[in-house]
């Protein structure tokens, strides 16, 4: 029993890591650099979903988050800004 909480927890805490770098990240990215030219390069959510999957292995010290978690909100970081860089090319021209 205690071992279904533990891994439903674990599930939560990667689902959230995941969801919640994808989201800031194509906020960030569609709202701070709307105007920066670098962002529209090719290896850029490459390179951003790389950072963060480091960011999420220094979290890998805590309870209950392991690299798998890490890899997982790297890989919603990088998608992230791959979603905000579409969502620039839609967007009109000031």
């Amino acid at each position: 029993m205690l071992d279904f909480i533990g891994n439903f927890l674990w599930l939560a805490i990667a689902g959230a890591a995941s969801v919640g770098g994808y989201v800031t990240t194509k906020r960030f990215v569609r709202e701070r650099l709307r105007f920066v030219d670098g962002v529209h390069r090719r290896g850029v959510p490459l390179v951003a979903g790389i950072a963060g999957w480091g960011v999420g292995l220094l979290a890998a010290v805590l309870p209950l988050v392991n690299p798998i978690t890490a890899v997982l909100f790297g890989i919603g970081v990088g998608a992230g800004v791959a979603a905000g860089r579409r969502d620039l090319k839609r967007l009109p021209s000031p």
